[in-house]
């Protein structure tokens, strides 16, 4: 398998918990690149990357990622396969639950790339999300708050899918 480039806020505790999950399902094929450090010849120097990030607030990124939306417009994601994860509230936020991880994908999408690690809406409970399409959600869900139980399961089936993506 091709190295694996996983972006996200390293500093932002909940999204780096489940990084270091993924990454460890992923052995030594995980690149480490923390997004306040990012350049586009970073995205661009990997065929496959993992992006994480929550969902602030009414269906918000967060600062880091919301900055990165005009260069990530720029980027050339042609033959590149981006998975992403992203953390939310289904309980609090049951209107938003997860945007981010859809405003994203469709930042992405546009620069070309193809996204993978779909998943499955069962087990959650909540009224709409960005980032679901056809009754499935376009990356991996989190929620630290009310199903923190389901987080480990979550991740390495997951990862199990993605090993078979990410080819």
């Amino acid at each position: 398998m091709k190295k694996i480039g996983l972006f996200y806020k390293t500093d932002s505790f909940n999204t780096a918990l489940v990084a270091e999950k993924i990454k460890h399902e992923f052995m030594n094929d995980v690149d480490v690149i923390p997004v306040d450090n990012v350049w586009k010849k970073e995205f661009e120097s990997y065929d496959n990357i993992i992006i994480g990030s929550s969902t602030w607030f009414d269906g918000e990124l967060p600062t880091y990622w919301d900055e990165l939306i005009p260069e990530l417009k720029t980027l050339n994601l042609k033959n590149k396969k981006i998975a992403i994860f992203g953390l939310g509230d289904q309980v609090n936020y049951p209107d938003n639950f997860v945007d981010g991880i859809g405003i994203l994908a469709e930042v992405l999408e546009q620069a070309g790339a193809m996204i993978v690690g779909y998943t499955s809406s069962e087990g959650y409970q909540f009224n709409q999300s960005r980032a679901l399409k056809n009754d499935r959600l376009l990356g991996l869900a989190i929620d630290l708050e009310n199903q923190p139980d389901k987080t480990d399961k979550r991740v390495k089936a997951w990862t199990g899918q993605l090993k078979k993506e990410f080819v």
